[in-house]
């Protein structure tokens, strides 16, 4: 077993830092203070979601020397809500002695998808094909080799769809590079799978792994907008997700809660498309539907706590509600079988992350 740090674990009344405001941060938060801590939020955007119901916040960007320096100081122990967070940052708050988790390892490996894949593969958790693209010459090859359709990302940033496009003619190489910018990218071979799926695990600070029960997820213009869980799975597949995700978390010596994204190719195969090195929206429906929700649970890892019970009790259908959905809370509050978590950002714009809503099913 690991050697805890010797102030860990973190008693009741200690504090915790987050990197990140959002609404992740903000049900971190919460659950953080179901459990007795404090916490402080680093975000550039004032007055933001977890701000507001946290001890304090730091308003600065995420680079910023002497906030990072004061959100050390503050707190007994830092993590993130969203992987975009500046892998330097997280590198610069250990090096100063504060203790983060996950740490900026995983982090750097998750920032770039080549790295990514490149990892994913060597532990044995197998992707789709694919080839890094610097150039246009580069995309060309890559097309030549992996075949069409394929699908352009960028290596870094990007999400819910944002910097990736589908090319299904070689003709239109040069235009879905233009779209993305010309940035460096990948370039992925098409899965002709079957559903999608999705793991949500943990890892403590004493090397346990816990996994929750595989969710089903559907999006809607390359955003979730459904999870539905636990899935309709054999034992097989549950059992081949959970040892895909203790090969990842092992492998990272990874801290916390992940999120791994799996295509379900039928017949027992299961490929990854992409982790998220922290609490993940797919794994919303265990607020309602586990005891240890995602939120306590990545806090209970971080702070040294063991990790918690991740069976369901129920089955949960999550939605999430974007833009002006939020705007029908009256009715799904009156439902009696759903509950509603509303996130408290103030502009609905369209697309946008305001609520989501969990359905006993």
């Amino acid at each position: 077993m690991p050697q805890l740090p010797e102030k860990l674990p973190l008693a009741p009344g200690s504090t915790l830092g987050i990197l990140g405001g959002g609404q992740l941060g903000r049900m971190l938060s919460q659950a953080a203070s179901r459990l007795g801590f404090d916490v402080v939020i680093l975000d550039p955007q004032p007055d933001c979601p977890a701000a507001r119901v946290s001890r304090a916040q730091i308003t600065a960007p995420y680079d910023d020397p002497d906030a990072l320096q004061a959100l050390g100081r503050l707190c007994d122990v830092v993590t993130f809500e969203f992987e975009n967070v500046p892998a330097a940052s997280v590198e610069t708050l250990a090096e100063a002695g504060a203790l983060v988790a996950p740490g900026p390892t995983a982090l750097a490996v998750a920032q770039d998808r080549v790295d990514e894949k490149t990892y994913l593969n060597a532990v044995g958790a197998p992707t789709v094909a694919f080839a890094a693209v610097t150039t246009l010459d580069d995309l060309t090859n890559a097309i030549a080799t992996l075949g069409l359709p394929a699908l352009l990302k960028t290596r870094r940033e990007g999400y819910d769809g944002k910097g990736q496009v589908w090319i299904r003619d070689a003709a239109d190489a040069a235009a879905a590079f233009d779209a993305i910018g010309r940035r460096p990218a990948v370039l992925e071979a098409a899965a002709v799978f079957q559903r999608e799926l999705s793991v949500i695990a943990a890892r403590g600070r004493d090397g346990a792994v816990a996994v929750y029960p595989l969710g089903e997820n559907v999006h809607q213009n390359g955003v979730l907008k459904t999870t539905t869980a636990p899935a309709a799975v054999d034992p097989a597949t549950q059992g081949r997700a959970e040892q895909i995700a203790a090969a990842v978390l092992d492998g990272l010596d990874y801290i916390g809660v992940m999120g791994i994204e799996l295509f379900d190719m039928g017949e027992g195969e299961l490929l990854v498309n992409e982790v998220a090195p922290r609490v993940h929206n797919t794994g919303h429906w265990t607020q309602d539907g586990c005891v240890c929700d995602q939120f306590e649970q990545h806090v209970r890892a971080v702070v040294g706590w063991p990790l918690g019970p991740t069976q369901a009790h129920a089955r949960i259908e999550m939605t999430n509600l974007l833009g002006d959905e939020v705007e029908d809370w009256r009715t799904l509050a009156a439902e009696p079988n759903a509950r509603l978590h509303l996130y408290g950002k103030h502009d609905a714009r369209p697309g946008r992350k305001m609520a989501h809503v969990n359905r006993i099913l």
